[in-house]
């Protein structure tokens, strides 16, 4: 256990290079991150990673065999365990001290605003695939002032040289971020979400012996929107502040 007021030995790294007001600054933030699939599991263990002290994490899905070639909860021995659980116990593993609440359920678009008058967050990590939730978590992010990442469509894509960062207004190409911005348009909002989307044009959809649409993936495209979403959240945590330890003249 660490005194208070000190950097544990883990962030060594970081304290390397960060000024130390930075540093505090990610360590005192609660990340609020909705989705541990192939982009919102490498984000959150990112972030958690980065130093934050407290967070909240929410999925309501099992790991299925599917979900091995990307995504960070996924493997042959956590097939049918809850992502929730898995990722708590390892983002306990890289932080024991970190306060750490799981949500294991899917959170309807009725959900949020009660999400947020019972949690006190300092940043929103939202990583969930479906429009009306992921739309609600990001209006009432907005509406309450606190700084929301929002990934968009990952799957059906190959270049990650193509992903990009930028306000919701100014997204493009990507057919999830459409969506959503109608969807915040709706309700009054045009701005004030950073987004990570591709302006790769995606390919096709394949197609499961039933004949249903499915979103093929490769497994580094989620990894990469992960990380892109953890780097600008972890940014906006430290914006306040000095990025780098400057060199003396």
């Amino acid at each position: 256990m660490n005194e208070p007021g000190t950097i544990p030995d883990w962030l060594n790294r970081a304290a390397l290079f960060l000024p130390e007001e930075t540093l505090n600054a990610i360590r005192a933030a609660h990340v609020l991150c909705v989705g541990l699939g192939g982009v919102g599991g490498i984000a959150a263990e990112m972030i958690a990673r980065a130093g934050v002290s407290g967070m909240t994490i929410a999925d309501g899905d099992c790991v299925e065999a599917g979900n091995i070639n990307r995504q960070l909860p996924a493997l042959h021995t956590t097939i049918g365990q809850l992502k929730t659980e898995v990722m708590r116990e390892r983002l306990l593993s890289i932080n024991p001290e970190l306060k750490l609440t799981v949500i294991s359920r899917y959170l309807e678009p009725q959900d949020m605003r009660e999400l947020y008058e019972n949690g006190k967050f300092t940043a929103v990590l939202d990583a969930i695939d479906s429009i009306a939730p992921k739309t609600e978590l990001l209006s009432e992010a907005v509406r309450r002032n606190i700084p929301a990442v929002s990934s968009m469509g990952a799957g059906l894509r190959l270049n990650p040289a193509l992903i990009q960062a930028d306000d919701i207004s100014k997204t493009s190409v990507c057919p999830l971020a459409k969506a959503v911005r109608k969807g915040l348009r709706e309700q009054g909002i045009e701005t004030g979400v950073t987004t990570v989307y591709s302006t790769e044009q995606p390919a096709k959809p394949g197609k499961d012996s039933a004949g249903r649409n499915l979103i093929g993936t490769i497994s580094y495209m989620p990894a990469m929107f992960g990380v892109r979403c953890a780097a600008e959240l972890i940014r906006i945590l430290m914006q306040e502040f000095p990025q780098t330890k400057q060199p003396k003249e």
